[in-house]
């Protein structure tokens, strides 16, 4: 039995001296499977860009929409409102403010721009209209119920200032007005004027906050406060105000501003505009 041992020990160094050495190339690993090795290549993440538009305050909800369109379907990009009245933001565009895009609410402003070469004079143009209509509050406590009330003594009347598309698109539409109740009915509804708003928006505050007895606004500010009462003003009163867009001369994003301005003006975007009580150029 002792001499087995050495004898099985013989053979298991004889066997192990036959069989190939496995040999670790340093450096090296062993090859993955060919599914592990091959991979995709990342998508590139678009570079951020801001696109900057300045708009009348009654495109406000209208605009809110159509921007979180926009920046569905260009990942990357941010559109910046900036909503008052056109007046004001034509102002800012003349001090220098870097804008993209400039809507208005009448022609009267984009036209100045034009004038002093902030806008190039073949880029404005119209992409909706609008019409004037009077709020009231919602539990109407002046009992107003024809617009003769507006003439009426005590009468609280809240309008946007002269120099606002707004307000004078307002005078025009109570100089209208004069025909069918009287050539003073304009006066006595200015006598009854308790405040002057910078932006049609700030209206619409002052009546839903009971502070006035009616107002003068754009069908698309009633739409968007659906808890007023409203009067229609008749078509051979009132006034068409038509909305001009342009891109601003110099700017940084002029080839996104066209996208957007292009697609304001697609189905899509004038589907918007006619949601919030705009009247399509199409039609």
């Amino acid at each position: 039995m002792k001499r087995i041992f050495p004898l099985l020990l013989l053979f298991a160094l004889f066997g192990s001296a036959c069989s190939p050495a496995v040999t670790a190339t340093p450096g090296r690993a062993s090859a993955p499977p060919a599914a592990e090795a091959a991979t995709s290549a990342p998508t590139p993440t678009p570079a951020p860009r801001t696109l900057t538009v300045y708009a009348a305050a009654s495109l406000t909800d209208a605009f809110d929409e159509i921007g979180r369109a926009f920046e569905a379907s260009h990942p990357g990009v941010t559109v910046q409102f900036s909503f008052a009245g056109s007046q004001t933001l034509r102002a800012q565009i003349e001090q220098g403010a870097p804008v993209d895009i400039f809507a208005s609410a009448n022609t009267k402003e984009m036209d100045t721009l034009v004038g002093e070469h902030k806008v190039d004079s073949n880029a404005p143009q119209i992409f909706l209209t609008n019409r004037l209509v009077v709020i009231l509050p919602a539990n109407n406590p002046a009992g107003i119920s024809s617009l003769q009330d507006l003439a009426r003594p005590g009468t609280k009347i809240v309008l946007a200032a002269a120099s606002v598309p707004a307000g004078s698109y307002a005078l025009q539409v109570l100089d209208n007005l004069n025909a069918q109740y009287g050539s003073d009915f304009k006066t006595r509804v200015l006598a009854n004027v308790v405040s002057s708003e910078t932006d049609v928006k700030q209206v619409v505050a002052k009546v839903q906050l009971g502070e006035a007895d009616a107002g003068i606004v754009y069908i698309s500010d009633s739409v968007a406060a659906p808890g007023l009462q409203k009067i229609i003003i008749p078509a051979d009163a009132n006034v068409i105000a038509r909305y001009p867009i342009a891109a601003v001369a110099g700017s940084a994003n002029s080839a996104l501003a066209q996208l957007f301005i292009a697609y304001v003006l697609s189905a899509d975007g004038q589907a918007t505009l006619q949601k919030w009580g705009f009247t399509s150029v199409s039609q």
